[in-house]
């Protein structure tokens, strides 16, 4: 088959809930109000973890990546869909649906990484007390870090580029509210099995894996933190890594919900409307739960609001 010049198709229709006028009036103030909790949220968390030094350590050092992360995430196809939940044109550019594409598909795979990360972090606080300084040294973390966006950021170039230059033939209606690859996929008319063995890769690479490492290091906590004589010492322990672990199951609970069950042709639109809330609802929660679950978050952002109010 001769390739199909990409200029046959120079945008994408994403028909997302273009037959559901009410529920689109509905999502929009809800999502709208979301997002903003989100960059409030993950920015403040961001700003604590750089402007208080005592929270100048490597796991506020991830936690600050993670708020990033989602602050990106959450930017890559929001601010548009708001867009288009009150617009009749829901049409981007083939352009503009390459970097959606690319950029959601980088943030969503690093934020799997880096709860692996973070969890390493948690065992060797808690079970090498002793040599943790030296383990997770400052420059060990920046390196982890980068590395994770750099790898992502590769992955999801390389998948994204072998998607668009796939034949289209005209076909331009994506049945989803953004560009996300599977749905694009499904537009092609030649041979996708390419790509959908990078993704299959993909995917078994940054979800079981992190997840089994994930497991693996709370399993080792759990026995550290047993062996710990006192009460007080058990509760201080479990409590400097309760709200990554309720991160970890949000994320993963959700993304398991979504993709680990059996897929249909088109999407129902309550399949869609989970998959906006759970795309928006899931950063927006990080920091709440950071925030509510940590008291030197909490202490650093009274001292700071103290600080700001007493400048005044």
């Amino acid at each position: 088959m001769e390739p199909v010049n990409r200029t046959e198709v120079p945008e994408f229709f994403l028909k997302g809930f273009s037959g559901y006028p009410a529920l689109e009036h509905f999502l929009f103030p809800l999502c709208s109000a979301m997002y903003l909790v989100t960059l409030l949220g993950n920015t403040a968390i961001v700003t604590v973890s750089v402007l208080d030094v005592h929270l100048h350590t490597p796991m506020y050092f991830f936690l600050g990546n993670l708020s990033i992360l989602d602050i990106c995430y959450t930017s890559t196809f929001v601010p548009l869909m708001l867009v288009h939940l009150l617009s009749a044109r829901k049409t981007i550019s083939f352009i503009g649906c390459a970097i959606q594409m690319c950029l959601s598909l980088s943030t969503g795979s690093t934020e799997c990484l880096l709860l692996a990360i973070m969890a390493y972090d948690r065992y060797l606080a808690i079970c090498q007390p002793l040599r943790y300084p030296v383990l997770m040294s400052h420059q060990l973390c920046f390196w982890l870090a980068g590395a994770a966006w750099l790898f992502c950021l590769l992955k999801s170039v390389t998948e994204t580029v072998i998607a668009m230059r796939l034949p289209f033939c005209g076909r331009h209606v994506v049945s989803h509210f953004t560009c996300e690859i599977l749905a694009v996929l499904k537009l092609v008319c030649g041979d996708t099995s390419v790509s959908e063995a990078l993704l299959l890769m993909g995917a078994i690479l940054l979800l079981p894996v992190p997840l089994a490492f994930i497991c693996l290091s709370y399993t080792l906590i759990v026995a550290t933190i047993l062996r710990v004589p006192s009460a007080a010492g058990r509760r201080k322990a479990f409590s400097t890594c309760s709200a990554h672990l309720a991160v970890v199951l949000l994320f993963y609970g959700t993304v398991t919900f979504m993709y680990m069950k059996p897929t249909s042709k088109e999407a129902s639109v309550s399949d869609e409307v989970f998959t906006v809330l759970y795309a928006v609802v899931v950063p927006m929660l990080n920091p709440v739960i950071y925030s509510l679950r940590n008291k030197e978050v909490k202490e650093a952002a009274r001292k700071l609001w103290g600080r700001r109010r007493n400048s005044k």
